[in-house]
């Protein structure tokens, strides 16, 4: 089983005929993934060949769902047209929009965001990695061949330490790895992928990736401790941030005592979360906690 994303699930790419977009797509296809068409305008009616496969270009996400029977799309697209494609998409009926692209201002990812909940459409991201199903589905850019099928689902604020614990714990491998993105408007949020990994019969533990900023942590210790059975180990980043200063993601920022690494930390384990201090040490106790249970 996984959560959002299957070897089912048909994806678009809006934005396929970029640079980043096909170097991306390109890598999808190696890990598995069902790419059915990129979405272009201005290129609709062509293929682009990526090795042994062609993938149509659509004039638009409807014209790309009617034609394949699409169901995810991952938009490429640059900050200034995101807004348009993401409720492009929703309009659409899409089911899943992960949104790569950084840099996006947050009153469009506010417009986006709602606009794409009122229509059903699940938005991961923005500025984020996108998931990934081990074995079986890859939408985005996290790096397919750190990890194998598992039985630990992660839930992460950051693109580079959901790649380190992947790799940490690649022994055990993983159901689903989703990051969520570090801006602060976002679509998904740490306590939609804990409901869902909750309700996932093959995730026996989740990881929960945090960073200083916002209050994302506090909110998901507190649905930990009402609505969460399995064990949660967690890692806060930005323990040595100074305050005031934004750090990485532009949501990563410390004002006065709000927001800090301690103060999430502190609510975490007071929901029975373990955290450790370091992404290696999180990798251990999640072993651990495996162990425990065996």
């Amino acid at each position: 089983m996984a959560i959002y994303l299957t070897k089912e699930s048909k994806v678009l790419v809006q934005g396929m005929t970029g640079v980043e977009g096909m170097k991306h797509t390109r890598r999808m296809l190696a890990a598995g993934t069902n790419i059915v068409g990129g979405v272009n305008p201005r290129k609709a009616g062509r293929a682009v060949d990526f090795d042994d496969r062609a993938v149509p270009v659509f004039g638009s996400v409807v014209d790309g769902m009617q034609s394949t029977g699409a169901d995810v799309t991952v938009v490429f697209v640059p900050p200034a047209f995101t807004k348009t494609a993401v409720i492009e998409a929703a309009d659409a009926g899409i089911g899943l929009a992960v949104v790569i692209t950084e840099g996006i201002p947050v009153h469009d990812s506010v417009a986006f965001t709602t606009h794409a909940a009122a229509r059903g459409t699940r938005v991961i991201g923005p500025n984020c990695p996108g998931l990934i199903t081990p074995g079986q589905s890859n939408a985005g850019i996290i790096p397919a061949d750190i990890t194998k099928p598992g039985r630990i689902g992660l839930v992460s604020k950051s693109g580079t330490l959901t790649y380190q614990l992947m790799y940490e714990l690649r022994d055990i491998g993983f159901s689903t790895c989703v990051g969520i993105g570090g801006d602060p408007v976002i679509g998904t949020s740490h306590i939609d992928c804990l409901a869902a990994f909750e309700k996932d019969p093959d995730t026996e533990l989740v990881v929960l990736i945090g960073e200083i900023g916002g209050d994302a942590e506090e909110r998901a210790a507190a649905y930990v401790r009402e609505h969460v059975t399995k064990p949660v180990v967690g890692y806060v980043a930005g323990f040595t941030a100074p305050e005031g200063r934004t750090m990485g993601h532009a949501g990563a920022i410390v004002s006065g005592s709000s927001g800090t690494a301690q103060a999430k930390k502190a609510a975490l384990e007071a929901a029975g979360v373990r955290v450790g201090a370091t992404p290696t040490e999180t990798a251990r106790l999640v072993l651990a906690v495996l162990d425990e249970g065996a």
